[in-house]
């Protein structure tokens, strides 16, 4: 286990009257001169996590269906270009890169071959791939006895389809160039309970599926070097929970009380999850699903 010291061991190797010890713990959360590739990541959660992984200085590749961005996409990317230059304790120990920045790339999730393209493509362009979110998914619900077949397919199509296609595209791309990586499927609170008075039974049947999903791959891409993780959160308040409860009168007060701390949670309280799941805090963590939920499962 040829890794550079750190914490304890790092301290205890030091010299005893060592004027100037070196901090380690911003490493832990610097993605510098790492490049990502993230998923409905256009708005919405896959945005603010697009964000946090720029702010962290890795350059971030936002996938989503529009052949352009939309205005706030744009307007968050133009917030990223003005940021400032990271530390430099954090510049002199990576490359060149100074900061990070958001990029935009049309796709369709659920086409197998375009997403093993489009991985190959960033990695021909950057030189690597080291993590990958795969965050686009879509909510629909329906009385469990008169779901169509064709919609059933579609919203699976998305939701396990294209979580696999996205994984198999930067895992395939991370096995070729040796990197150890990260991969994050997001998945949900719903794949490990059933939503209160919600005829759900696709979206769960699908977010179930990405749970277990994660667990197989990090079970065989593990030995790679490979990372696999689930990132579940509970009631989120995005744009797509929000056009839901607005059709919804009351429900907005139903979700807020079934967790102890009694409101939604906001996407920004998704970032340090993912932040931590994609960098080196997070090294011996694979084949885990990690809730962020509020506390709602705990009753």
């Amino acid at each position: 286990m040829n890794q550079p010291l750190t914490g304890v061991a790092l301290a205890l190797s030091s010299p005893e009257h060592h004027t100037q010890p070196q901090r380690t713990i911003p490493f832990l959360l610097s993605l510098l001169d790492r490049v990502a590739l993230i998923t409905g990541a256009q708005r919405g959660i896959g945005l603010e996590i697009a964000l946090a992984y720029a702010e962290a200085g890795a350059v971030v590749y936002c996938l989503d269906l529009p052949p352009q961005p939309d205005e706030n996409w744009v307007r968050v990317k133009n917030y990223v270009d003005g940021l400032p230059d990271l530390p430099e304790l954090l510049i002199s120990a990576a490359g060149k890169r100074k900061k990070g920045e958001l990029r935009y790339v049309s796709g369709d999730v659920t086409n197998q071959q375009q997403m093993w393209s489009i991985a190959q493509k960033i990695a021909d362009e950057q030189g690597r791939l080291d993590i990958c979110v795969a965050n686009a998914g879509v909510l629909r619900g329906m009385d469990c006895l008169q779901w169509p077949a064709e919609d059933f397919k579609q919203l699976l199509d998305v939701n396990v389809n294209g979580v696999l296609y996205t994984a198999q595209a930067a895992g395939r791309v991370m096995e070729r160039l040796g990197i150890r990586g990260s991969i994050i499927l997001i998945a949900s609170m719903s794949g490990s309970i059933t939503n209160k008075d919600q005829a759900w039974v696709a979206y769960n049947t699908s977010k179930a599926a990405v749970v277990q999903m994660g667990r197989s791959m990090a079970c065989e891409l593990g030995p790679k070097g490979i990372r696999v993780n689930t990132l579940s959160p509970g009631y989120i308040y995005t744009q797509m929970t929000r056009n839901f409860l607005d059709r919804n009168p009351g429900l907005m007060e139903s979700w807020s009380s079934q967790n102890p701390l009694g409101r939604l949670g906001r996407p920004d309280e998704l970032r340090g999850p993912a932040l931590w799941l994609a960098g080196d805090g997070s090294t011996f963590c694979t084949g885990s699903d990690i809730i962020v939920d509020g506390g709602h499962r705990a009753w």
